[in-house]
């Protein structure tokens, strides 16, 4: 198996807090990675690398882990950019929002589905994203569901079964006979294309008693649950998650202390998806206290075509810097070892040992470009299981 030694590297984010100066970026100067296969074989000094088949040549950029995208809703067909740009322009919009979405997902094509999943996962790719989870919700029938979550397995790991984003609108004058259907018959037809169970745990859509059923059916299952909470008012999902032992809690827009208290107290991660405030000019959630409190915080787009049509891990950064009261570290830790523990892995979101070679490389001097310098694409260079996917030759 050939070895590549990319050297030269400036500055390199490791999330090893052992390296460098001991913070949790674990900051190497002058650094260099090893890459065996598919896996990171060493990460060091370049004056201490070892011997390697070829060289990369990092020209001084800075390295970071790929980013760990942790919550997208990446199946489904069309837009909403009236609806979009109605919201923006401070107009009435009568359509139906999620729904104009089911819609269009159900008519759509197993190819075209297929295309348009592939279409966004090379835009997030070429930013430097190299690990994405994704939900079926745009179908909400057992046949469409299950193809969803059958479409996103081809393509990742991390897949949600999400068939309670919002009750079907051919139930809703039964929506406990939907919540039979999700607890059912469509959870047993996509069982074996998810890894994980998901729902959106809000008034308009479900109850704390109706989530607390299906993500128990799910558990039931062996699908390990995930929760939509606390993103347009306060509600029972943080504490929830918490009971439930959910590997996120995801929003978290409101909050009391006691909420705060059951992320900080549990191994729920605090999951914050920036992308959607910004898209709908919602209140910020409040990192630092979560931060401060001592709760495990992931950053992550919520790419999808309603809320947050953003597949940029970079912007998302910008946004927490900005207006959530992360600093730069703190950000860029949550778009990659953050996201990582959302979706309980320690294979990704570093750069150590063991871990899978996944990683960029920024036309910048250090990981801070990303909010000093929002908006303008610095990813240059990704590695992608150990093959180089994206960028210009060095």
């Amino acid at each position: 198996m050939t070895t590549t030694l990319i050297t030269n590297i400036g500055s390199l984010v490791t999330n090893d807090p052992t390296q460098g100066t001991g913070s949790p970026l674990g900051l190497i100067q002058d650094a260099a990675v090893l890459i065996d296969g598919d896996r990171i074989a060493w990460a060091g000094k370049a004056k201490d690398a070892p011997p390697a088949d070829t060289a990369y040549d990092a020209h001084g950029r800075a390295a970071i882990p790929g980013f760990v995208d942790s919550h997208s809703h990446l199946v489904f067909a069309g837009d909403r950019t009236d609806e979009f740009n109605a919201r923006m322009s401070g107009r009435a919009y009568s359509a139906g929002g999620i729904r104009t979405t089911v819609a269009a997902t159900r008519a759509a094509t197993d190819e075209a589905l297929e295309a348009n999943l592939t279409h966004y996962l090379r835009e997030a790719l070429r930013q430097g994203t190299t690990t994405f989870e994704t939900k079926s919700g745009y179908g909400l029938t057992t046949h469409d569901e299950a193809r969803a979550l059958r479409i996103a397995a081809a393509h990742t790991d991390e897949v949600t079964y999400l068939g309670a984003h919002i009750v079907s609108p051919d139930y809703a004058d039964d929506p406990a006979a939907y919540v039979e259907l999700v607890t059912g018959e469509m959870l047993d037809a996509c069982t074996p294309h998810a890894r994980w169970i998901d729902v959106f745990c809000e008034k308009g859509a479900f109850d704390g008693d109706q989530a607390r059923a299906i993500l128990t059916a799910g558990k039931a299952k062996g699908l390990h649950p995930r929760i939509h909470a606390n993103q347009l008012s306060y509600g029972p999902g943080v504490q929830l998650a918490a009971e439930l032992d959910a590997a996120s809690a995801d929003h978290c827009t409101h909050l009391t202390d006691a909420d705060v208290d059951a992320l900080a107290s549990s191994n729920t991660v605090a999951t914050l998806l920036p992308g959607a405030e910004f898209s709908t000019r919602a209140a910020w959630p409040d990192a630092r206290r979560l931060i401060d409190a001592g709760a495990t915080v992931a950053l992550s787009t919520d790419c999808n075509p309603g809320s947050s049509f953003t597949s940029s891990m970079p912007f998302c950064i910008a946004l927490a810097v900005r207006d959530m009261g992360m600093t730069p570290d703190e950000a860029i830790w949550s778009a990659t070892a953050g996201g990582a523990a959302a979706l309980r892995r320690t294979d990704i979101g570093r750069i150590t040992a063991g871990a899978r070679a996944d990683l960029a490389l920024l036309d910048a001097p250090s990981h801070v470009h990303l909010a000093y310098r929002p908006g303008v694409p610095l990813v240059s260079e990704v590695w992608q299981k150990g093959v180089r996917t994206t960028g210009h030759a060095g």
